[in-house]
């Protein structure tokens, strides 16, 4: 009973971490892998929160019940503990390590999509697109919305080229914003 009591409940946390994970809105590759990493964080301590309450619920129940019947229901239930102990500290060692793996492609990931934005930056001056003398917002414009990088960066890039076309006497003071901007 206390065996079949404990995988419940080491399921259950599996099966809820599993659940959140799975139903979270869509957020950017980086945000999803950040937040995957975290999720299995979270799911891997409640798993082992749940797995050690339940281990200490069933040792007392068996002892209880070995001091009614006899030594070897005491013995029957301490290896039973001590089995989903190390099942539960399996399962989260495999959990941590799935979580570690998911922050180190999401590092990648983020490294490349800042690698890419710089890359663009760099080929706007080398094109002559952005100079003292130059500013091709049309081109610009249009490179950024159909690169790679999130979203938000783009957005954020598009703001500030905005800002120079609208005063171009701001480009030197903008082009740090800018080339902070898509370095991120």
């Amino acid at each position: 009973m206390s065996r079949t009591l404990l995988i419940i409940i080491v399921l259950v946390g599996l099966g809820a971490g599993g659940y959140f994970y799975l139903n979270q809105p869509e957020p950017t590759p980086a945000e999803r892998l950040e937040a995957a990493a975290e999720d299995a964080s979270d799911a891997v301590s409640e798993a082992a929160s749940a797995v050690q309450d339940a281990a200490s619920e069933a040792l007392e129940s068996a002892t209880e019940q070995a001091s009614e019947a006899a030594s070897s229901l005491t013995e029957q239930a301490s290896e039973a503990a001590s089995s989903v102990a190390d099942q539960a500290t399996e399962a989260a060692n495999s959990i941590a390590d799935q979580a570690s793996e998911a922050a180190d492609q999401a590092g990648d990931q983020v490294a490349s999509l800042a690698d890419q934005g710089q890359e663009l930056f760099n080929s706007w001056v080398e094109e002559g697109m952005l100079t003292a003398q130059n500013f091709d917002y049309d081109a610009m414009v249009a490179s950024v919305q159909n690169s790679e990088m999130a979203q938000g960066v783009k957005d954020q890039v598009i703001k500030i080229l905005d800002e120079i076309k609208a005063s171009p006497e701001a480009v030197l003071t903008k082009l740090q914003d800018l080339q902070n901007a898509m370095s991120q």
